[in-house]
């Protein structure tokens, strides 16, 4: 393996390509984790719901909001949260799934909440994209 390395400047490239796109592939996961809420799938996330005491926050821009979104949710804009943290302050003790598009944008919401005191929150891996894969309803 070292004589591999030191033969050419392209193997140490090719090395370090790989390890690049490891990361890469890894970090939607590693974000999670890091960000104090763990994520769940649709199946959790509906059985949350129907608890009936569990609030979805979309975090996603009013224009992607107002495309389609989960039943019931609340759209407070990642950019906006801090601003508007105490219209979500009387969900604090209760679960919070916080959504977007992708499932990218959830750490950082997931970060501001747990500043907040807010601890019982998840993000819903995959975001309103997984959601409507799984063929589950949308409300616009």
């Amino acid at each position: 393996m070292v004589q591999f390395l030191l033969d050419s400047n392209t193997n140490l490239m090719l090395v370090g390509l790989m390890f690049a796109s490891g990361i890469m592939f890894a970090w939607p996961s590693l974000s999670g984790l890091m960000s104090g809420g763990q994520q769940i799938g649709t199946l959790e996330a509906t059985r949350l719901m129907n608890q009936g005491n569990t609030m979805v926050l979309d975090i996603r821009d009013p224009a992607e909001f107002s495309s389609g979104r989960i039943p019931k949710s609340k759209n407070v804009p990642l950019a906006e949260m801090s601003k508007r943290m105490d219209e979500i302050q009387k969900f604090k003790d209760k679960p919070v799934i916080v959504t977007c598009a992708s499932g990218t944008r959830s750490g950082g919401a997931l970060k501001l909440l747990k500043g907040a005191g807010f601890s019982n929150i998840y993000a819903l891996k995959g975001g309103i994209g997984a959601w409507r894969e799984a063929s589950l309803p949308v409300e616009k």
